[in-house]
């Protein structure tokens, strides 16, 4: 069972689900804006993100990157948060074509419980099917909320 409720982490302002990005680094900066728009972060928090980037490609397979910051990011989370940003279009994402980036912040070593909960989302392949077509927060919402055990 799920301690993690990724859903409550995502305010649906912080659901973007049309938009472009010439690279890599241009959708991290827009994952990066969702989440200061949302108040899960500072605006430093991009800078981390990127550092991040730099120095380890955040990608997960599966059309997916969950892009998040280094550790000197930390003081510019604000809030536990996360951002779903879809590129229907794709974007390279060093030679892999990436159409959802899912944007961490986390005080504290919250991240690990969030990618831990985020990657069984991702390993159901319908859900990860979902989430690269979906056309509306609620079909986000819905595929990214653990299934609740009998």
């Amino acid at each position: 069972m799920s301690e993690v409720d990724v859903a409550a982490l995502l305010p649906t302002g912080a659901i973007r689900l049309a938009e472009q990005a010439a690279d890599r680094t241009a959708a991290v900066r827009l994952c990066g804006q969702a989440l200061v728009e949302s108040g899960a972060v500072g605006p430093d928090y991009v800078d981390a993100m990127l550092e991040r980037e730099a120095s380890i490609s955040t990608y997960v397979g599966e059309g997916v990157a969950i892009p998040h910051a280094t550790l000197a990011g930390k003081e510019a989370v604000l809030r536990d948060g996360l951002c779903f940003v879809r590129f229907p279009e794709g974007v390279d994402w060093d030679g892999f074509p990436v159409t959802v980036c899912i944007g961490i912040a986390a005080k504290g070593d919250g991240h690990v419980a969030l990618l831990a909960e985020l990657a069984q989302v991702l390993l159901d392949p319908e859900r990860a099917e979902a989430l690269r077509t979906a056309e509306d927060t609620e079909t986000v919402l819905r595929m990214l909320t653990p299934a609740q055990d009998d």
